[in-house]
């Protein structure tokens, strides 16, 4: 059985008479990588600063390793590392002299554990030079130092790649799997950039309107996700289409001279098959697996994300 990081248990809040989240429930394993989307004013920020104690939770509950944020705020909040957006740091000051100042704020913090998440986030180069000098990347780095220093069991990131180039946000998604995979730390991260919370993280959770409306693993196998877009390449496409529409009862997309339906990786041979009983060539077959991007907006509509 998994271990539970982080557990929400129907999270509620209201802002006046308005109800903003209505009834959220999911957890976090320990070193799992949680991706937390949805569409702009769904309650994302609310729920995260709900996590980290800054906003108060009107019903339910939220527990940190067994410690609920509500009746043992201390113990639960000192197991939880967290950035919002870039991380603020001093640019007058080296990154060493930014992190012992943050390790003077919690006495269990010793030199060593400083040396430590240094090390842990490759900044020995550059960590006694002024921040002011770093690149983003460099101060996301030192920022996840510096949310690392006190040990927590659980990394909250809102937007970790934001305002990075290709090479800052594949540097941090490395690191932030090393971190869930080698160490053991649970990892939530909010973002718009679904083509890398599909490579980062384990599942994802989306959220609408309040509501939680989809939890899902990102390692289905072929074989069991529902999203299987099947193109055929065939000679007469809007002959196969009709045929599609009428026998699967499913939408078909004719492009050039390829339909394209979703399936079940099983039903491919038999659809196939009816194709060409129905004296329609077939010259090939591609499939392709729905992205994160597609389900999103299949789900959502055509919503902006935050």
């Amino acid at each position: 059985m998994k271990e539970v990081t982080m557990e929400l248990t129907n999270v509620h809040k209201k802002i006046g008479k308005k109800e903003i989240i209505k009834g959220v429930n999911f957890s976090i394993n320990k070193g799992e990588v949680f991706g937390f989307i949805g569409p702009n004013g769904a309650g994302k920020t609310t729920t995260i600063r709900m996590m980290v104690g800054l906003m108060n939770i009107t019903e339910g509950d939220i527990k940190i390793l067994g410690n609920s944020i509500k009746s043992n705020f201390h113990q639960a909040i000192k197991e939880v590392g967290a950035i919002v957006e870039n991380p603020e740091m001093y640019a007058f000051m080296t990154g060493r002299q930014n992190l012992n100042h943050y390790a003077r704020m919690n006495q269990d913090v010793t030199k060593d554990r400083v040396e430590e998440v240094i090390q842990l986030v490759g900044l020995e180069k550059a960590i006694n030079e002024k921040v002011g000098k770093y690149s983003l990347g460099m101060r996301q780095r030192l920022g996840i130092a510096q949310a690392l220093l006190h040990k927590p069991s659980i990394l909250i990131l809102d937007e970790p790649t934001n305002g990075l180039d290709p090479a800052g946000i594949r540097e941090i998604r490395k690191y932030i799997r090393s971190l869930a995979e080698n160490d053991g730390v649970s990892v939530i991260i909010s973002s718009h950039l679904l083509s890398e919370i599909e490579l980062m993280c384990d599942r994802i959770g989306v959220i609408q309107h309040g509501e939680i409306v989809k939890i899902q693993s990102l390692h289905e196998s072929d074989e069991d996700a529902a999203g299987i877009v099947v193109s055929f390449e065939v000679d007469q496409a809007e002959q196969a289409k009709q045929l599609l529409m009428n026998e699967l009862e499913a939408d078909v997309q004719v492009r050039d001279h390829f339909v394209s339906v979703m399936l079940e990786k099983e039903k491919i041979p038999s659809v196939n098959k009816l194709l060409v009983d129905s004296n329609i060539s077939v010259y090939q077959i591609q499939t392709t697996k729905e992205t994160l991007e597609d389900q999103f907006f299949d789900l959502m509509g055509a919503n902006t994300i935050e």
